[in-house]
């Protein structure tokens, strides 16, 4: 038998068989035992494969391709080559800086084919039956993700309508609850979390911190501030492989497969889309427009069976407390309301190049129904007017400490965090007297009371494109007569 000599061990493994020593001197009564596969891999598999059955191993089995014959490209890993597909097509048609939206939902929209059903116009007047809700975004509709995959959200996030944390940034419900609650269905449990979800009316792939682009500082990290692993690809890979599972799992059978949804589910769903904001804080919108980043999803999404999209803009940032934290105080800079106006005229553009997007998603899939929601405008109302709509002191955190001006924010001590305030450890985990009173939870988020008041709005259609509240978004004669077209379609 072939053995690995000590010191060629030691040369590729030593560090590592070196820590496993140091654990066992460290922790006595446990038990560690370090396994050499290298050795087994190296001197086994390739050195003499065909005495143990194999052959060619150089060369991949899955592959294409590339230099010599090792049937390896990074070009081509598993993909099909030079395939010419609807998608291609259509971006030929746009112009380059629109390419990027426009592929993510493009490929959003693409795993299986559902025709759309002409309908009367008595039909068309009903509300739509969403059986299942599927969402993208950050921590603006995160349900539980980024606490189930990094770290735990604690009290008093939750507070207010769980009285407990249940993985949302805020004292309460976020959108996404009421939309849930409006059609009747259980809240979305993340797909993140293994402990106690169920995915039979739809699934959430939001996480807190997530971007439409790749982020550069990926949590966790001891950098600072930094952003989820999980952006909005990563999202929609997370879908792709859902949608195929939940499925093999409910073929399959046993006490899984009723916490899956339906197959048809995937066609009659509502998807919806809650992102873009921390892109700013990232820095990341600058350098590429976004209208080219966001685009890709719908295509895969569509070819799923989805027919039915409900797409917020992103708010006001420049109304957040934590915006106040690198902005300069010159009064020049802030409007009427106290925000910081160029965070806000930068999200306004991030928002005209959104709907723009939007547009030519429609003309892209018009067997689908596109609604952009302006949320926007519901969130600054919040921030101009508040005592209007029964709340106060717009700009302060709820849940926080110190930071200026009495914002009631501080990176040093957020809201269900400890950390050190004049070299003296403390733990916020205390909230304002009144959460239904206040806008503003953690000087980045909304309470519930906010969140509420966004989607009583929003249910009105009033701050939609077309005008149509959440259960109505499966009709499209809104889009279609932007089109200039007359026929009234259902494609629920």
């Amino acid at each position: 038998m072939l053995h690995c000599s000590r010191s060629q061990i030691t040369k590729v493994y030593s560090g590592l068989k070196e820590a496993v020593v140091h654990l066992g001197n460290a922790f006595p009564s446990a038990a560690f035992t370090y396994v050499d596969v290298y050795c087994i891999k190296r001197y086994y598999v390739f050195k003499e494969p065909n005495k143990y059955g194999f052959e060619l191993p150089f060369v991949a089995c899955c592959g294409y391709g590339d230099i010599g014959y090792y049937n390896y490209s990074i070009k081509a890993l598993t993909l099909i080559v030079e395939e010419q597909s609807l998608t291609a097509s259509i971006m030929q048609q746009l112009p380059s800086n629109s390419i990027s939206l426009f592929c993510f939902f493009c490929m959003l929209l693409s795993s299986s084919y559902a025709k759309p059903r002409i309908s009367s116009p008595a039909f068309a007047a009903n509300s739509c039956n969403f059986p299942a809700i599927f969402n993208f975004g950050d921590s603006n509709s995160d349900t539980g993700g980024i606490s189930a995959a990094l770290y735990p959200i604690n009290w008093p996030y939750g507070q207010t309508y769980f009285h407990m944390p249940a993985g949302r940034f805020s004292d309460g419900r976020l959108i996404i609850d009421f939309i849930a609650e409006s059609f009747g269905l259980p809240y979305l449990s993340a797909y993140l979390d293994s402990v106690g979800t169920n995915f039979s009316h739809g699934a959430n792939f939001a996480t807190g911190g997530s971007t439409i682009r790749v982020p550069d500082r990926i949590l966790p990290t001891n950098e600072g501030f930094g952003f989820s692993p999980f952006y909005l690809d990563i999202q929609l890979s997370q879908f792709m492989l859902f949608k195929s599972r939940s499925q093999m799992i409910r073929q399959r059978g046993g006490i899984y497969a009723s916490l899956m949804p339906q197959e048809e589910y995937f066609s009659q769903a509502l998807y919806t889309f809650d992102i873009g904001q921390n892109d700013f804080t990232a820095d990341l919108f600058a350098d590429m427009p976004i209208e080219k980043i966001y685009a890709s999803v719908p295509d895969s999404i569509y070819n799923s069976g989805g027919r039915s999209f409900w797409i917020h803009n992103t708010g006001p940032l420049g109304c957040y407390a934590f915006v106040f934290l690198y902005s300069p105080s010159a009064p020049a800079l802030k409007d009427s309301a106290g925000c910081v106006k160029p965070y806000n005229e930068l999200a306004q553009y991030f928002n005209l190049k959104l709907k723009e997007a939007v547009v030519q998603l429609r003309k892209a899939f018009p067997s689908a129904a596109f609604t952009y929601v302006d949320v926007y405008s519901i969130k600054y109302s919040l921030f101009k007017e508040p005592e209007k709509y029964g709340f106060e002191l717009p700009l302060v955190a709820c849940c926080g400490y110190g930071g200026i001006d009495k914002y009631n924010f501080s990176l040093n001590a957020v809201c269900g965090a400890s950390g050190l305030v004049n070299g003296t450890k403390i733990v916020v985990d205390s909230s304002c007297d009144r959460p239904s009173a206040r806008v503003s939870w953690d000087g980045v988020h909304f309470t519930e009371a906010a969140n509420k008041f966004i989607f009583d709005q929003i249910s009105t259609g009033d701050f939609s494109d077309p005008p149509i509240p959440p259960n109505m978004a499966c009709h499209r004669e809104g889009q279609l007569k932007a089109l200039g077209q007359n026929a009234l379609v259902n494609i629920s």
